[in-house]
């Protein structure tokens, strides 16, 4: 790959070693509910669960199931659970209570656990820790999981906290885009980023009438994600992952019922169109253009570069590599946390950049090559895209 480090915003940038002032990814964390759920074995389970004998339904879902890749999910939900609120398997109830019950404990200790994971592999105390961004779709509540999080992990009283809620599976990449902006802003601060998911907000009995639902039960999963954001890593102590650089936020015009949420007295139901993945692809060359001028890059060469995609869905990520051109590759990291852990909204990210940066890893002990530069990129409602330009320091390390 040609050398960068002098084009354009890049300004600065050596292999391996963060530039003055730039935000970095620090460490990374995640945590899981304890049920595993193979999806070989999930149709059975959910029709079970939900008391249902639609023959044509179980069908839909079992094609649905082999169509999204996914192979393992972890789910709050479980029979314990559905034993003490079986009006949860039932169409039609006013539920709401009983769901923000369930979920703002779920998703608190989700937090808690990743934060803890991540903190451990920063290696520095949590009493060095100055900001906090919370991002999440599966909670409402006043104060909120902020305050929750913050208590639970002993954090200072004057730590500087900050929500996202109801962002969907965009919120990840946009907490980092905010956690980025708080870390450049102010020196020395160590940005605290969490994201915590669980699909019970939106848990119901398979409907001939929502036949979205099934999708949802076929793709999406729960979980917690974390990430340590500060500039000017300390040396011996510290060990940077990413550096971020241009941030970039763009919503699609006229596309804001593509992806539409409604939270009412029965949870939260969700519908997404079906040319979703044909609009994501018609716009990602213009959004990723300004991207390849800072690198100065030419046009079409996106294989130049890495690509940390959250995996919306299948059809998406094949979309996005129709369109790029984009080696098989190139989104290997994207299509295993698809895989392991399913579609898990604002989380899924973090766990896409876990396994590049263990790819790099690999390729580096291999003596291959690995893009030292490339995009992080998340796709929600609004249509809202959300893109870093990104500099991968793991392959330096």
């Amino acid at each position: 790959m040609k050398d960068m480090k002098n084009i354009n915003g890049a300004q600065g940038a050596y292999m391996g070693k963060a530039s003055s002032g730039r935000a970095t990814i620090l460490a990374l964390g995640k945590a899981f509910p304890p049920q595993l759920v193979p999806q070989d074995y999930l149709v059975d389970g959910y029709f079970k669960d939900t008391s249902c004998d639609d023959l044509d339904l179980k069908q839909k879902l079992t094609r649905l199931c082999k169509t999204t890749t996914v192979k393992t999910r972890y789910v709050v939900m479980s029979e314990e659970i559905l034993k003490k609120y079986p009006e949860l398997a039932m169409e039609g109830q006013a539920t709401i209570k009983q769901r923000l019950e369930i979920c703002n404990k779920a998703v608190t200790d989700m937090a808690i656990e990743a934060s803890q994971a991540a903190i451990k592999n920063w290696g520095r105390p949590v009493s060095d820790i100055t900001h906090l961004v919370y991002v999440s779709s599966s909670e409402a509540r006043l104060p909120g999981g902020d305050l929750f999080l913050a208590k639970g992990l002993g954090l200072s009283p004057h730590t500087q906290r900050l929500m996202l809620y109801f962002m969907g599976c965009s919120g990840g990449v946009a907490g980092l885009r905010v956690a980025k902006d708080l870390a450049e802003n102010n020196p020395g601060s160590r940005v605290l980023l969490v994201t915590s998911e669980t699909t019970i907000i939106g848990y119901k009995p398979p409907s001939a009438n929502r036949p979205y639902d099934l999708v949802g039960v076929a793709l999406f999963g729960d979980g917690a994600g974390a990430m340590l954001i500060g500039t000017d890593p300390v040396f011996g102590i510290e060990r940077p992952l990413f550096e971020l650089h241009t941030a970039t936020q763009k919503f699609i015009p006229n596309t804001q019922n593509i992806i539409d949420g409604r939270l009412s007295e029965e949870g939260i139901s969700f519908t997404i169109a079906r040319d979703l993945p044909q609009i994501i692809e018609d716009n990602i060359e213009n959004f990723c253009e300004a991207f390849l001028q800072t690198l100065g890059l030419q046009e079409k060469e996106y294989n130049k570069m890495f690509w940390a995609v959250h995996p919306g869905g299948p059809a998406i990520l094949s979309r996005l590599e129709k369109r790029l051109e984009l080696l098989p590759e190139k989104l290997t990291a994207s299509r295993r946390a698809l895989m392991d852990y399913g579609n898990a909204s604002s989380n899924t990210i973090v766990y896409v950049l876990e396994y590049m940066v263990e790819e790099s890893l690999k390729k580096k002990m291999g003596g291959g090559e690995t893009e030292e530069w490339g995009l992080i990129l998340a796709f929600g409602p609004g249509i809202s895209f959300e893109g870093i330009l990104t500099r991968n320091l793991a392959v330096g390390a």
